[in-house]
């Protein structure tokens, strides 16, 4: 795990951070992060083990201090304030904007590996006095490219003619559905918004990938070379609301192609030895009442994160402005044939008919979609008394289980019989039937605020250094290419020489006809092609899993590029706002002034949070905390140990359908049915961040119930 150092920068916690919760972790013990990066002996700066997530910063050029929220913050008088009107439909000042990346650079820029910036960075069309143009949101998203250029632009490379080694961390960005227009509407490419963007974002994608972007604004980036690659993913080819496409699975369709696309790649990173993250804006949330993505776009997706699960780390979102997560769950396919990796180790479910997308996605909308996402992790299989999907002692239970297998074949139940079933129903010892998505909230103050810090684990890499430059060749170059020059000493050998025609499986054929070069790649092409001859053939090609004896990946397995935690940072712009309107001192500049009271504080830390108590962000980690706030009561834990007495309290109420608060409750009259609940708390803080700590209490006992 890596730890933060000492003697270094604290941040500015003040015991207002959040409006009072008794139950938060104090703030006060929140570790620091250093101030200044390690250098390498080549003058490069080493990881650090944490990277920034950054999403929905929605500048607003008609933002006026003191205008009515009601009319956009653009005019009349209100309480629109210095930094943002919190808690409104308002669009973000350029004031906030510029406070927000100097408090990254004064406070983080030297923390950080990698940034993830995932899209909409022009305001939305909320205003018919001041509608929105292409030239107006080109302006606003250069605005906040000049912004990471301030504050992680080199300033001795800045002006020379090359657009790729401007930045001292690579930053990769994504489109959102606001930075084009119509707004949702992104056409097949090549279009006008993606040689927009070509030009605006060259310093961010690799010049090898130029061609895949025009084609759909598609890349990835290798932030740690032959390491780690981020993925930006065009969300708007998925996103139910975009008219201009059907889905996924016509071929002729874009998001047929993205997905193509990201089938490719991500099959030669596993060659490779690579991992990735994947980073979109929509994210694919699908609830009875909300689904993001067209079900062709998700189905696809849901398979590829399954067959891909060794490669693939995380996916991260934004959006949808809330603090929350979600699953993927494989056993809701609905695809009609057998596939490999699947079939053979799950039943598939019958899967809900969600409801197509609701644009307009309203506080109360929200409220609806969150209870929903909870009733969903309250029908999630439920470990054996005395046991949590956190605490699985997977090498043991293996053991135990073959010599069960073994000894009880013909014998009555055992015991660890319920264990087996519940390791069968979630995947394995790692749960492997689930993936995962991140969605974080955004700058733009709908609520607070707010900046993600994500800690991952370096172990055994704490030389390397991020990479210096957009960097990263797509496979068709890599199959071009003599193996040698792009498969390095520490990835896995896997030159040209050695790749087999099941490698070429993966590979699109048009990828084969366009860059082979060679006799031995013409000759795969053929041996490919009778095997296809004899395959059964699909609508697409489908993804192969991991073989049986790789290791469970990133995502399950605590290891080296692993998640371990986060901190969420927000800034209370109640307070600010309000100090910034008390401050006396009319004499001092106002940039000091307004400098003096802005700050991020730390709302959450995931490493040491008494509530959610997760010990890393593996999705088993994720399990445990979806379900325990699925569970109808979860009443406050006191210490660690408080968890498992808490288990014993769950296992009576299930059995007995008894409330075991009821014991002890003297002053009841004999036969009354009046019994005080012990509500779900940690529901009730889960709700509390997905709103960033603005929701009043009476707000949230009246949509999501009561907790006292």
């Amino acid at each position: 795990m890596v730890r933060f150092t000492s003697g270094l920068l604290l941040f500015t916690v003040l015991a207002a951070a959040a409006p009072p919760d008794p139950h938060l972790h104090p703030l006060e013990s929140q570790e620091p992060l250093s101030s200044h990066p390690t250098i390498s002996h080549n003058g490069q700066r080493r990881l650090q083990g944490r990277f920034l997530h950054i999403t929905d910063i929605h500048p607003d050029p008609f933002y006026k201090v003191h205008s009515n929220p009601s009319q956009s913050c653009h005019s009349g008088k209100g309480q629109a304030g210095h930094f943002g009107a919190e808690v409104t439909d308002c669009d973000t000042p350029f004031s906030l904007v510029n406070a927000t990346f100097k408090w990254i650079e004064q406070n983080i820029k030297d923390q950080i590996d990698f940034v993830v910036w995932t899209g909409d960075s022009a305001r939305h069309d909320n205003d018919d006095r001041y509608p929105r143009n292409d030239k107006q949101v080109i302006k606003l998203n250069r605005f906040v490219v000049n912004k990471f250029v301030e504050i992680f632009g080199k300033s001795d490379n800045l002006d020379d003619p090359d657009p790729t080694n401007d930045f001292v961390v690579p930053i990769v960005p994504t489109f959102g559905n606001n930075d084009i227009l119509p707004h949702n509407i992104f056409q097949p490419g090549p279009n006008k918004w993606t040689r927009e963007y070509e030009e605006l974002w060259a310093k961010f994608v690799p010049q090898d990938q130029k061609h895949s972007f025009a084609r759909g604004g598609w890349f990835f980036s290798e932030v740690i070379p032959n390491k780690l690659a981020v993925f930006s993913l065009n969300s708007l080819y998925f996103f139910d609301s975009n008219s201009a496409v059907d889905g996924c699975d016509a071929d002729t369709e874009p998001g047929y192609e993205h997905f193509e696309w990201l089938r490719t790649q991500l099959h030669f990173l596993r060659l490779r030895g690579m991992k990735a993250i994947l980073i979109g804006h929509v994210p694919p949330a699908r609830t009875a009442s909300k689904q993001n993505w067209d079900e062709s776009c998700y189905q696809k997706y849901t398979l590829w994160l399954r067959q891909y699960r060794d490669v693939i780390i995380t996916s991260i979102f934004g959006h949808m402005n809330i603090d929350h997560f979600m699953f993927q769950d494989v056993t809701e396919l609905k695809y009609n044939f057998k596939i490999d990796g699947v079939d053979d180790e799950f039943s598939r479910l019958k899967s809900f008919e969600p409801i197509s997308n609701n644009e307009t996605f309203t506080v109360a909308a929200k409220a609806q979609y969150l209870n929903e996402l909870r009733a969903g992790w309250s029908a999630l299989p439920k470990p054996p008394p005395h046991s949590s999907y956190a605490n699985l002692e997977v090498p043991q239970y293996d053991a135990e289980k073959k010599k069960r297998k073994k000894k009880h074949k013909k014998k009555k139940k055992h015991k660890g019989d319920d264990m087996d079933k519940f390791l069968d129903a979630i995947g394995g010892p790692w749960g492997e039937r689930f993936s995962m998505s991140l969605v974080s909230p955004s700058i733009v103050p709908n609520f607070f605020p707010t900046l993600r810090i994500i800690e991952y684990n370096i172990s055994g890499l704490e030389k390397l250094s991020p990479a210096d430059h957009p960097t990263g060749a797509p496979a068709e170059m890599l199959v071009a290419r003599d193996g040698k020059d792009i498969l390095d000493q520490d990835s896995v050998d896997a030159s040209r020489s050695q790749l087999s025609v099941q490698d070429f499986d993966d590979v699109p054929q048009a990828f084969l006809d366009e860059h082979a070069e060679s006799e031995d790649l013409d000759s795969l092409k053929k041996k490919k092609k009778k095997r296809k001859k004899k395959k059964k053939q699909h609508k697409f090609p489908v993804p192969k899993p991991p073989s049986k004896s790789t290791p469970p990946g990133p995502a399950y397995s605590p290891q080296p590029l692993s998640l371990i935690s986060w901190q969420q940072l927000f800034a209370n712009l109640t307070e600010i706002n309000n100090e910034i309107e008390s401050d006396s001192q009319d004499n001092v500049d106002a940039e000091y002034k307004y400098r003096k009271h802005f700050k991020f504080k730390v709302e959450y830390h995931t490493n040491n949070d008494s509530n959610y108590q997760m010990k890393d962000l593996t999705v088993k980690s994720w399990l445990d905390l979806a379900e325990k706030i699925g569970r109808s009561k979860y009443p406050k834990l006191s210490d660690e140990s408080g968890d498992e007495l808490e288990e014993v309290q769950e296992e009576v109420q299930d059995e007995d359908g008894v409330d075991a608060l009821k014991k002890g409750q003297n002053n009841k009259k004999k036969g009354s049915s009046k019994v005080k609940k012990a509500r779900n708390h940690l529901w009730k803080v889960f709700v509390k961040r997905a709103f960033v700590h603005t929701k009043p209490e009476e707000e949230i006992d009246q949509e999501f119930g009561s907790y006292d």
